[in-house]
């Protein structure tokens, strides 16, 4: 059968360096700015009935480089802000497709705190990472290995509620299998006896240590509730704690569905 290559994520944790933390800790924030700068003037336009696409929104960022008010964002790469609006013209795309809802500015505290580079600004090199603005390659766990000779074409980092860093290579895999065609479908649900069960009425069970993860989880929130709203650092490390939690049980729920 032939092959056919495919582009696939492969994610890894990895553990930065403090300044390779305070580097992209200020990567994100600019990245963040960026798009909610953009997406407040594309706003400010379509109440005109004025549509502004990606190049008008890459000449502002230009200006906005200039201005005293934001030229920190010369400080970071500028890779990561012109892909931040080229995500905020596939959301208005699909907006005006009528495939999603219109894009919602993103949140200091909520948002997720991402940013993704192209090839010019990262270098892949004997099977070590090294992103713009930086100096040393990062500490990544290669916990499974890459197609034998694939280079990422894109590099997406990002870090958890639960202040995880996580790094996605997307690469070419040029050893997948197209499966055969089939008009059969089958229903997948997610519960909380079983892991899934499908249409077909097999049932596939949770792993041994899912319901001591959930004992924890729920312990974890009910500390969690006690805690007073006005009660900031105590609040702050029990709802960081119940992030870690499910961040452990969604973790562990990937890795044994890989193994299925």
């Amino acid at each position: 059968m032939r092959t056919t290559g495919v582009k696939r994520a492969f994610r890894y944790r990895f553990y930065p360096s403090d300044a390779q933390a305070a580097e992209l800790s200020r990567t994100f924030g600019c990245v963040r700015k960026v798009y909610n700068l953009a997406l407040a003037a594309r706003t400010e336009a379509w109440a005109r009935q004025v549509r502004v696409n990606y190049n008008q929104t890459s000449a502002m960022l230009t200006g906005w480089k200039k201005t005293e008010e934001l030229a920190y964002l010369n400080d970071v790469s500028s890779v990561p802000l012109q892909q931040a609006l080229r995500h905020l013209q596939v959301a208005f795309t699909n907006f005006f497709g009528k495939r999603a809802r219109y894009p919602r500015f993103k949140s200091r505290k909520k948002s997720r705190r991402s940013a993704e580079y192209t090839a010019s600004a990262f270098r892949f090199r004997d099977g070590e990472l090294t992103l713009a603005k930086m100096a040393e390659p990062l500490d990544i766990v290669w916990s499974r290995p890459l197609p034998q000779g694939a280079v990422p074409s894109t590099v997406s980092v990002s870090q958890d509620a639960a202040g995880r860093w996580y790094v996605s290579l997307l690469c070419e895999d040029p050893c997948v299998q197209p499966l055969p065609a089939t008009d059969a479908a089958i229903g997948i649900d997610a519960g909380l006896d079983h892991l899934l069960t499908l249409s077909t009425g097999e049932k596939i069970s949770n792993p041994r240590h899912e319901r001591r993860d959930r004992a924890r989880l729920a312990k974890a929130q009910r500390r969690l509730a006690r805690k007073a709203k006005g009660d900031g650092a105590n609040r702050a490390k029990a709802r960081l704690k119940v992030a870690r939690v499910c961040a452990r049980i969604a973790d562990r729920r990937r890795d044994h569905l890989h193994k299925l």
